[in-house]
């Protein structure tokens, strides 16, 4: 018991290493070819946030795991809204702009509707796979556009600073976009193995650690970025970094844990954790819209949705020892 808990922790955070010196090396290597810079911004933030939880979905789905490949991705997107984006709006209120009323936040609540449809059955087949994967290609090309069109974008600039002030050789950066992609499956490897060897020891579900200790730590990296953004004052950045995990978690992450194996699960996960996601999806939209005041996550609301998360958490414990 106590080695696979150990695999987990060090599984974890040679995850998260890993999955920056990856994303890192790509990034530079991309910038050595001559990708532009602004497009090399909106992957890094994109793809390398997200990266530990389509790692681990990933692997979790190719040995047999379903519980852990759809309780990572859902459990993450019930810890960033409820624990990550709660905890950001209590130490610094979000303000909320017009366009992710407009855009994002509709966008997202779409997207999750699709995914609590193709769940309705308790099976995300590879044709449902196929569906997400194909609603991301879109989203992708969509977002690339209209980056490009809005080359004032702030992150994106962040991100374009930190790439053109690099010096490292090209030859380095290939080092460690291999170093980063081996360590990553490795890590993954190690992550699973003790996610599964706890969960048979004590008798629960792969679901519950998937929701709980997988998802917590694969958001880790949400987690850092947003209390950065929310230290600095950049709400856009916050918000946009859950919103964005978030899509693609729901699309990528599953979509692509769908068609290396289809995903079976039990009423639980459509009964209790897709209505929980879909509840608080729905929360950031009235939040945000603060009923035709100007949109602000203040502090209480933030409490609110630490709560939630809190709530959330308990009641899973309370089924495993129930059970």
């Amino acid at each position: 018991m106590l080695f696979a808990f150990i695999a987990i922790i060090a599984g974890l955070m040679l995850l998260l290493w890993s999955a920056g010196r990856f994303v890192d090396g790509a990034a530079k290597t991309a910038s050595h070819f001559g990708m532009p810079p602004l497009l090399i911004g909106m992957i890094v933030v994109g793809f390398g946030t997200s990266a530990p939880e389509m790692l681990v979905s990933a692997l979790a789905a190719s040995q047999g795991n379903a519980g852990i490949a759809l309780g990572n991705a859902y459990g993450s997107n019930i810890t960033n809204i409820a624990l990550i984006l709660g905890l950001t709006a209590v130490i610094s209120p979000i303000a909320v702009h017009s366009q992710v009323l407009r855009k994002e936040l509709p966008l997202l609540i779409l997207v999750t509707a699709v995914a609590a449809w193709q769940l309705w059955d308790g099976q995300i087949s590879r044709v449902d796979a196929l569906i997400l994967i194909a609603l991301f290609t879109l989203l992708m090309i969509w977002t690339v556009r209209q980056g490009m069109q809005q080359r004032q974008d702030t992150l994106a600039a962040e991100v374009e600073q930190e790439l053109t002030t690099g010096t490292e050789s090209v030859q380095k950066s290939l080092l460690w976009l291999s170093v980063g992609l081996v360590l990553l499956i490795i890590s993954s490897r190690i992550l699973v193995w003790g996610a599964v060897e706890v969960a048979t020891l004590l008798g629960i579900s792969d679901l519950m650690i998937g929701l709980t200790i997988v998802a917590v730590g694969t958001s880790l990296p949400e987690l850092a970025s947003s209390l950065i953004a929310a230290r600095k004052g950049e709400h856009d950045i916050a918000l946009g970094n859950i919103i964005g995990s978030n899509l693609f978690n729901t699309l990528a992450v599953v979509g692509i844990a769908g068609l290396i194996q289809p995903l079976s699960a039990g009423p639980e996960v459509f009964n209790r954790d897709m209505l929980v996601m879909a509840a608080l999806t729905m929360s950031l939209f009235i939040l945000g819209y603060g009923f035709g005041k100007t949109g602000r996550i203040n502090r209480f609301e933030g409490g609110l949705l630490l709560l939630s998360y809190a709530g959330y958490t308990a009641y899973l414990i309370a089924e495993v020892i129930a059970a």
